[in-house]
């Protein structure tokens, strides 16, 4: 027997192809896996390098690259984002203007057509002033009784004549100017009134006002004639039928009518019967 056959080796095991593979491996910076069995041998051959597989670590480098990236992404999603809210506001902001530009005009055409309303009422009303100012007024070149409108002196005519004739004369029409037998204006009705009973009157309002006497209101008597206005310058007439009432042509709306004296309150009269 030897003299160290009792000793025990000091010499450590021998370790496997596959253990100092792993070892290589981790220690240069790659993971190498080594394809072999489970029961290769330790002292078996090993496998040659094309069968592994490199895995590449991740280094400072690429981890900065990654990051960088990101950012990038980022700041162009944030662009993006805000490039959609300045169109979103500037769309808002044109439809709010074409709808302020479109009740502005609205506004303005109601304000244009009020304003042709008024005008044409203002234009109406004026037309009607200056018609019933027509209406009061002397025909052209009438004021002065011509020489066959001289009155003529008072006589002794039929009261009941001239207010039969008027009486028939009522409901025709009034028109300026007129002077019968179908229409008549105010002076023209007392004018072929006072024809039945041959008194001659002259044609205008103004000038019968001074036509015969001046008598008060408070005594009347039937066929006085009636005005309105001062004398001289009357802008309408009638004739005084009794019982408070008197009949004349009022205007184109009523026409020849019979009215009590309320309805109308004359200015004086004159008794030329």
């Amino acid at each position: 027997m030897s003299p160290n056959a009792l000793i025990p080796s000091h010499r450590k095991p021998r370790r496997s192809a596959s253990s100092r593979a792993l070892r290589a491996g981790v220690t240069g910076g790659i993971l190498t896996l080594a394809v072999a069995g489970a029961g290769v041998p330790a002292n078996a051959a090993e496998k040659p390098v094309s069968e592994t597989q490199e895995i590449p670590t991740i280094t400072t480098a690429l981890a900065a690259d990654l990051a960088e990236s990101a950012d990038t992404t980022q700041q162009v999603a944030l662009s993006y984002e805000r490039q959609a809210a300045q169109d979103s506001a500037l769309t808002t902001a044109a439809k709010t203007a074409k709808k302020d530009q479109a009740e502005a005009e609205k506004k303005a055409e109601a304000k244009k057509k009020a304003k042709a309303e008024a005008e044409r009422k203002a234009k109406e009303a004026a037309q009607t002033r200056a018609s019933r100012s027509s209406e009061r007024t002397t025909l052209v070149g009438a004021s002065t009784p011509a020489a066959d409108e001289t009155p003529a002196p008072v006589s002794s005519g039929s009261t009941s004549a001239l207010v039969s004739f008027l009486r028939a004369q009522i409901g025709k029409a009034y028109v300026m100017g007129a002077t019968g037998p179908s229409a008549y204006d105010c002076s023209g009705l007392t004018q072929a009134a006072f024809r039945q009973v041959g008194i001659s009157l002259p044609r205008v309002s103004q000038s019968q006002s001074t036509a015969g006497t001046q008598v008060g209101l408070d005594n009347l008597q039937v066929g006085d004639l009636l005005y309105w206005g001062s004398a001289g310058s009357a802008y309408h007439v009638g004739v005084y039928v009794g019982n408070g009432n008197f009949i004349g042509a009022q205007n184109s709306s009523t026409g020849i009518v019979e009215r009590p004296l309320s309805y109308d309150q004359p200015t004086g009269a004159v008794r030329v019967l």
